[in-house]
């Protein structure tokens, strides 16, 4: 699903959902993006969604995620169709998602653990 749409996002809640252990609940940190916010989205029982405040990405830790897969693999391309681009994201996710251990550590916020 290419599009950013309620539907798509719906479906994406759903997902996540199956996922959630059986009696389990799940916080999920959300940005102010117009399709997190949509007032029709339909949340599963199991899921509460926490927007994070507008315009402040320092507190999203998938921000530095996303800057190191483009400055790893999808900055600076030059794609041909959208099948190219759909093709070249999906093998970099692969290739992301292959190294929990660096998931970890980009998404780490030192300041958060100061005491």
């Amino acid at each position: 699903m290419p599009g950013c749409t309620n539907e798509a996002m719906s479906l994406h809640l759903e997902e996540i959902a199956s996922a959630v252990a059986p009696g389990a609940h799940t916080v999920l940190l959300l940005d102010q993006a117009g399709g997190h916010t949509t007032w029709n989205l339909v949340v599963p029982a199991n899921i509460t969604l926490l927007p994070l405040p507008a315009r402040s990405p320092e507190l999203n830790p998938v921000e530095n995620l996303w800057r190191f897969m483009r400055d790893n693999w999808l900055g600076n391309r030059v794609f041909t169709t959208y099948a190219d681009i759909l093709e070249h994201c999906c093998d970099a996710w692969r290739s992301f998602i292959d190294q929990p251990w660096r998931i970890m550590f980009i998404g780490l916020r030192t300041w958060a653990h100061r005491s």
